[in-house]
């Protein structure tokens, strides 16, 4: 890490500073807190459209790409006008935070117009991933999600594509929305909604809004892979933006423009990103790319027409991006041509990733760019810590954000994760007991995640990720497991072989692990899909050789690992919808394949020695 100037201040401008204090407290645990205060934000949300809809109505706010590859363009007067009137036509049905709206579809225009609409008139929405509905085969996640917050009107943009949803988990008479294919949902069309005026009813409940009010609810599958309803409330949003405000000035500089396709159902994408444009008057480009082999394409003809001021991805979609900006200066050249901020987030980024786009953007743009991230939960919504400052290593989570008190708590030898904010949930829906386990005595949300000194015993250095509490184990000779950093170490070690990994040992003498393989790299290897080609699995057993050889002791060495043949299962809770992989479900999913990592006469394994 690079020296911090003794003001506090960042050499990168476009960032704001947090300029924390510590107090070390006699039971061990130790409290964070920067010195800015947090700005102030509106009661609701929706005032942030009205007040853009008066001072720029003709500034594009939403843009979508038609069939056609034109771009559908609504400005922030055409929005609102859609959005009051969508919101009265919403105060036909039944509709209250026990029967709240669900969204099934991901990212478009009709989405975000039912979302505000909703909030408009205190009406709860939750939007759920669309792989729910259209990658599972027995809807048991939807079908557990429908009854808890049995909904009171379901949205999708395709009838056609979610009839199949819809038959399986729909209650008879709840109203179904679509924009097409009414006829195979047996549903209203959106445009029906749209011919509604808005009048004296419209008012008064957009009136009875206020901070409490429940804005949304956004799923979490958390351990046990069972959704969880996290409650947003217009305050939480509304104060997540102005830290994001207190942090990133350049969004007040000029409208940001943003291209994004991070799904709606996660707190990044939605209450983060999509509220950055909203509260700063910004312009959102829906892009309809994925960071996967045929989906990345469509996201670098999108960033060839629209260059964004600031840029936020996970970190798959980074390393999918690159190569394309490596093999074209022209498109490179468009990118960075206003950009003033890379931001990842949702998993651990490769060093050689960040040091790649760091070094691309000093030479297009003659100046360090910074390259973002933090630490974040759908229960805080989302921002808690922001790394600020000019780091030179990723995964710096930096410092608690203005507004937000950190507690690190002695738990297991090591520090967790705590934070009092306004933007933290006031718990889960209709779940006391949940709610309970995860505040403590003091009220402040647990993470369950530990964080350490970057540098020892000052905050002003920020903190580093040190793993999931619930994940580490004890190996049979007392010595912890610490799960998180090994397995970023290991996949990395394994790179490009190695898309994830299941780490196991608890109560074993040793440390072995499960390997989701990258297919894809492993055919460069092999001439078939075949794991146990020789060539795949020596190339295998030298990484993992020089991985076990520069361990420091037993819990950083992983001795044998084992090739996975099928990817983690959606529906059995191995991996979340957005890509993070649930150790613990894997785990108990595939107990023969640990039982075979330890079976001293299996072949199976891939041995470091």
């Amino acid at each position: 890490m690079r020296a911090i100037r003794a003001d506090g201040e960042t050499s990168l401008s476009v960032l704001g500073t947090l300029t924390p204090s510590l107090v070390a407290r006699p039971d061990g645990a130790f409290l964070v807190r920067s010195a800015e205060p947090l700005p102030a934000y509106p009661r609701r949300l929706g005032d942030c459209l009205r007040r853009w809809a008066r001072e720029a109505p003709d500034r594009v706010f939403l843009a979508e790409r038609n069939p056609d590859r034109s771009w559908r363009r609504l400005t922030y007067a055409e929005t609102l006008d859609a959005v009051m009137r969508v919101a009265a036509a919403m105060l036909k049905f039944d509709l209250s935070p026990a029967r709240p709206i669900v969204v099934l579809s991901g990212n478009d225009v009709e989405h975000a117009l039912i979302g505000l609409a909703a909030m408009e008139i205190g009406v709860p929405y939750c939007p759920i991933s669309p792989p729910y509905s259209l990658a599972s085969q027995d809807f048991a996640k939807l079908r557990f999600a429908f009854n808890l917050l049995t909904p009171g009107l379901v949205y999708a943009t395709d009838g056609a594509a979610f009839a199949r949803a819809f038959a399986a988990v729909a209650p008879p008479g709840v109203p179904r929305v679509v924009a097409r294919g009414a006829d195979a949902a047996d549903a209203l069309e959106f445009a029906d909604l749209l011919a509604a005026t808005p009048g004296v009813d419209f008012e008064r409940a957009r009136a009875a809004v206020g901070p409490e009010t429940i804005a949304k609810f956004l799923l979490t599958s958390g351990s046990t892979g069972r959704p969880k309803a996290v409650i947003n409330t217009q305050r939480m949003i509304c104060a997540n933006q102005a830290m994001l405000a207190q942090a990133f000035p350049f969004f007040d500089w000029e409208p940001p423009v943003l291209l994004d396709w991070l799904p709606w159902s996660h707190t990044f994408g939605s209450n983060h990103n999509f509220g950055i444009a909203l509260v700063h008057g910004g312009t959102f480009h829906f892009d309809g790319g994925r960071p996967m082999p045929g989906g990345v394409e469509e996201t670098v003809a999108n960033l060839r027409e629209i260059a964004p001021t600031a840029y936020f991805n996970v970190p798959k979609g980074f390393e999918a991006l690159l190569p394309h900006l490596e093999a074209d200066a022209g498109l490179r050249a468009h990118v960075f041509s206003r950009l003033k901020m890379l931001f990842y987030a949702g998993a651990g980024l490769a060093p050689e990733i960040f040091h790649v786009y760091r070094a691309m953007a000093k030479r297009e743009t003659g100046r360090d760019m910074p390259f973002v991230t933090g630490l974040g939960a759908t229960e805080t919504s989302p921002s808690a810590l922001m790394c600020l400052m000019d780091v030179d290593e990723p995964g710096n989570m930096g410092q608690p954000m203005a507004g937000v008190e950190l507690k690190l708590a002695p738990i297991e030898g090591k520090l967790e994760a705590r934070v009092r904010a306004p933007t933290v949930t006031p718990g889960y829906w209709r779940d006391d007991e949940l709610t309970r386990k995860a505040f403590d005595d003091e009220g402040f949300y647990r993470f369950g995640d530990a964080l350490r000194f970057a540098a020892p015993g000052d905050p002003r250095g920020g903190f580093l990720f040190d793993g999931r509490i619930a994940e580490d184990f004890k190996l049979a000779t007392g010595t912890w497991v610490s799960v998180g950093p090994l397995r970023a170490a290991l996949v990395s070690a394994l790179a490009p072989l190695a898309r994830d990994a299941v780490i196991a040992g608890h109560d074993r003498d040793d440390v072995a692990a499960l390997i989701f393989p990258d297919l894809d790299a492993c055919r460069m290897l092999a001439d078939a899909d075949d794991l146990d080609d020789p060539k795949v699995r020596e190339a295998f057993r030298k990484r993992l050789a020089v991985f076990a050889g520069q361990a420091t002791g037993s819990a950083a060495r992983v001795e044998r690992i084992l090739l996975l043949a099928d990817p983690p299962s959606l529906d059995a809770g191995e991996i979340t919808d957005k890509g993070s992989l649930n150790q613990r479900a894997a785990l108990q999913r595939r107990t023969r394949a640990v039982a075979a990592l330890y079976d001293p006469e299996s072949e199976a394994p891939i041995r470091a020695h």
